[in-house]
Order: structure tokens, then C-alpha cells, then sequence
């Protein structure tokens, strides 16, 4: 990432132009992580004396890059609206039977609220419901709620109401023991009655989510600049002119640029405060509220999957653990395209999962929609991916070096991919009052008319061209202050070891 102009003295430019002479100024300080913009990558030089990767590119990042999108904030705090199912259901179901079992008797009904925002069942007087058993779901009765809250004088609790069957006297037996499921699939009123009492309010679930500050920095004494490397480059108008650079420092940077997006992966909501060694003097306790990052929302509000079948089980075994995930996704949004990021041994497990269905119904690559990456699978393998289908489902697959690099997630196997909505979401903008298209997972960084916290990078000291203070010293500093925002988590998969 090239360094950004955005402080006082001191700071890196937002262009690099060569100088004739071999001077360390801030104007032509080479950064290896330019983002394509700026003169590093235009004069990028082939330097042999450079160490051995034996490590490979080093650098994690670009997941966010990919799938998601970084927008502005203004506080301290970003929220965000998920609207709520639309239909009416319950998981929770149990029956008492009153009138001691005579004929024409009904069922009082209680409904547990406890995982639920609401008060008492949104089911009114007059509404048609269908219950069945959750241990099967085979066992089935539908019935007419007669009485409810939603009535005067009703003597339920608050959270029951009374059905009467449709199809029998009685109840059945396995319903009336519980625990049951039911949904409201319409109404029944006889000819000449009154109209349905109460409303249901539209009603949604609020989320939100703080930005978290970052920070690095790398110093280097006066005499070490020795340290420097110099480049000679070519300049557009056939001119000549110098470069140098900090080894070290790019490393730093690399580093940091690093740390900001495992950072959002991995960060948690701090719910105590921490005491910092080698703070200001009297400064005390110091409040830190962690952010919620990608696995923390998937683990609260989307599905986990534990246990993928892989070589152990090939074939139909992981193909019925891909289905039961599939049929989650059913009952969820039902985002058709979706991406995965996996561990090397679960792409494997994918990867012998399809050659198991080849020619079944697993669709290949070749049969991929690729409308993500506008239908050309070409582009898709060029970012890495391969695709397939299942069903109404099409899966763009990848390697998440995250989880294989061992000096990060593949320390452990804890985590072994993430399967991520890809498109955008409608969301109700509280700010503009609409709504508004947003990306599933994206980031938001703090910024002003005149402070932007997304990346800054400023330099102190006395050495390389920036004369701030007596020390003998380059003092190279970075920060940022983000947050990551997921939304519809319920359309996520965190994929975790048995």
C-alpha cells in the first residue's frame, strides 16, 4: 500500500519522483507495496541481491480485498438493521390439553419466547396453523386457533394460545407431549363475522459493531541508514534518477498491512478493561472494546459446521455433509453464489468429493455459472478459483493461505474454511434514512473531512528527510481504526475440525 499524505511534517508523499543524486529524501522513498499507483510499481526494478523467499510471498492479505469493500465512518460505533422473517413460527411447542380429554376440547398452546425478541406469539384469533413433532416432523395436525391475546379477557398466559384440530376431536398424542414446531399458513372466519383482531408490526433485529485502532511502528538510528538501498530507474521522459529504500521498514508495513486484515477476521468485543504496562503516568486502566470480527459473528449469528468428511469418508460421505450445509442454506437467504475459503486439507476434501461425483449430480467447472466474475471462468481461475455446482447453488473454491501459512491459522486446526454469501444486501441506512446496497462483508474505517484513519503512515525524527526532533533517528509510524461489518450472518458457514 503506498504511503499516504494525509499528516502534518514528516509524512510520506503521495507520489515518489526519482532525484538525480543519491539523496534519502521523503520524496523518492521506494515502497515495495505500492498499490499500483505511484512510481514504485512504474520503476519496479529486478533486484537480484534480494533474499530468498523461502517462505514464499509472506503476505496474507486480500481476502477483504476480494470480497468485500472498505466506506467511511464518523463515529464511534456503525449499526445496522437485518429485517426478521416474514412468516410466523415457532420452534419451541408444547400442548396442554383442556376439558379432560372430552370431545370438542382444545389445546392450550405455550410457546417459548426465550430466543425470541417479542413478549407474547404473534399469532391472532382466527389464524389457521400447522404443529408438528420435533423429534421427526412426521407427525402433523392442523388446527384453528380460537382464542388468543390478541382477545379480551383472554385467560392464557402470555405466552399461549388455544387451537382446536381440524381433521379430529383430539390431539394427537405425540403433539400433545412436545416438543413441537408450528407456523401460521393462513386464517378461517365464518360468514358475517367481525374482522381479524390485532396487527403484526413489521420488526427487525439491530446490530452493530466499533471500530478498533491499530498500530506499528519501526525505528531506525542515523547510522544504520547505511542500511539503505539504492535504485536507478528510468523516468517517462528518458531522464534518469534514484530511488531508495528501508528493508526493514517494508517489512514493517507488510507486516502491519497484515495485522489489519487478521485483525477483522479474528478480533473479538472486549468486555473488561485492560491495563496497558508502560503507559503515560497516570493514566490507569485503559478501556479497549475489541471489534467483532468474521469468525466471532459467523460463531454468534451464522452456522457452524463441524467435522467435514474428507479423505477419512470420500465421496458420499462428505457429499451428505455438503448437502446438510446446503440444506441449512435453504432455510436461510438462499444466496445462490457463494464463496469458499478453505485449508488445504478441506479443499482437498472438496476436491475429492467432486471427482467422486463426476458425471452424478455434482456439476464441474465447466457447467459453473461464474456470474460473480461475469460468467468467465477464465477470470475466475485467474484469481484463483474453480467453481462448481450443486443443486440451485453455484460455489466459487479457492485456498486460503490464512489458514495454511505456519505462522498463523495453520498453527492449528480449529478453523478449516469459511463459505461467504457473495453479491450485496439491501440494509436500512439510519444516516440517509433508505435503503441501501451493501456488500455481506465489508469494512468501515474512520475518516472526516480532515482525518482519514483507513491507512496513515508518517514519519519522526531527524533522519530521512523528516526534521521533527533532535533525535538521531527515523521513527516510521503507522495506523488505521476499523471495523468489520457482517451482515446476514445467517447465510455464513464457519467450517471448524471435528
Amino acid at each position: 500500500m503506498g504511503f499516504v499524505n494525509n499528516s502534518p511534517a514528516g509524512a510520506f508523499p503521495a507520489s515518489i519522483v526519482p532525484s538525480q543524486k543519491k539523496l534519502a529524501l521523503e520524496s523518492n522513498y521506494l515502497d515495495f507495496t505500492g498499490n499500483g499507483n505511484d512510481f514504485a510499481q512504474q520503476y519496479l526494478p529486478e533486484l537480484y541481491e534480494q533474499e530468498v523467499e523461502r517462505y514464499g510471498n509472506r503476505t496474507l492479505s486480500g481476502f477483504l480485498r476480494m470480497v468485500g469493500a472498505e466506506m467511511p465512518m464518523t463515529s464511534d460505533q456503525v449499526i445496522w438493521s437485518e429485517q426478521n422473517r416474514l412468516h410466523v413460527a415457532y420452534n419451541n411447542v408444547t400442548g396442554i390439553v383442556q376439558g379432560g380429554g372430552t370431545a370438542n376440547f382444545s389445546s392450550r398452546v405455550t410457546v417459548d419466547m426465550t430466543n425470541t425478541e417479542a413478549t407474547s406469539p404473534a399469532v391472532r384469533t382466527g389464524q389457521t396453523v400447522l404443529v408438528s413433532d420435533n423429534a421427526t416432523g412426521l407427525i402433523t395436525q392442523k388446527m384453528l386457533v380460537v382464542a388468543s391475546n390478541y382477545d379480551s379477557g383472554y385467560a392464557g398466559g402470555a405466552t399461549q394460545f388455544d387451537v382446536v384440530p381440524y381433521d379430529s376431536e383430539q390431539i394427537k398424542q405425540a403433539l400433545q407431549e412436545g416438543p413441537n414446531s408450528l407456523f401460521v399458513y393462513g386464517s378461517d372466519f365464518g360468514k358475517g363475522t367481525d374482522s381479524m383482531k390485532g396487527a403484526i408490526q413489521p420488526n427487525f433485529t439491530q446490530y452493530s459493531n466499533n471500530p478498533m485502532i491499530l498500530k506499528d511502528h519501526f525505528e531506525i538510528n542515523g547510522s544504520d541508514t547505511a542500511q539503505i538501498g539504492w535504485v536507478e530507474v528510468a523516468t517517462e521522459d528518458g531522464t534518469s534518477g534514484y530511488l531508495w529504500y528501508l528493508k526493514s521498514e517494508s517489512e514493517t508495513r507488510l507486516r502491519f498491512d497484515d495485522y489489519l486484515e487478521m485483525s477483522m477476521i479474528e478480533s473479538e468485543k472486549a468486555d473488561h478493561t485492560f491495563n496497558y504496562e508502560g503507559n503515560a503516568a497516570g493514566a490507569g486502566a485503559i478501556k479497549v472494546n475489541g471489534s467483532e470480527g468474521l469468525f466471532s459473528a459467523i460463531e454468534k449469528r451464522g452456522n457452524v459446521y463441524s467435522g467435514f468428511a474428507g479423505a477419512a469418508a470420500p465421496g458420499a460421505g462428505a457429499l451428505g455433509d455438503f448437502d446438510t450445509i446446503l440444506q441449512q442454506l435453504d432455510k436461510q437467504g438462499a444466496i445462490e453464489e457463494n464463496m469458499l475459503f478453505l485449508s488445504r486439507s478441506t479443499a482437498l476434501d472438496f476436491d475429492d468429493m467432486i471427482a467422486a461425483q463426476a458425471g452424478g449430480g455434482y456439476a464441474s467447472t465447466a457447467s459453473a455459472s461464474y456470474g460473480l466474475f461475469d460468467n468467465e471462468a477464465e477470470m475466475a481461475l485467474n484469481f484463483g478459483f474453480s467453481g462448481f455446482r450443486r443443486g440451485s447453488y453455484d460455489f466459487y473454491k479457492t485456498d486460503w493461505k490464512y489458514l495454511n501459512d505456519a505462522s498463523t491459522r495453520g498453527l492449528s486446526s480449529a478453523i478449516d474454511g469459511v463459505m461467504i454469501p457473495a453479491g450485496t444486501t439491501t440494509v436500512y441506512d439510519q444516516m440517509m434514512g433508505v435503503n441501501i446496497r451493501r456488500p455481506f462483508l465489508h469494512v468501515r474505517y474512520r475518516a472526516s473531512e480532515t482525518e482519514d484513519r483507513r491507512y496513515k503512515s508518517w514519519i519522526t525524527g531527524s533522519v530521512g528527510g523528516a526534521y521533527t526532533s533532535g533525535l538521531d533517528a527515523m521513527q516510521v509510524h503507522f495506523l488505521s481504526e476499523r471495523c468489520l461489518v457482517t451482515q446476514a450472518a445467517n447465510n455464513f458457514v464457519l467450517f471448524k475440525g471435528a
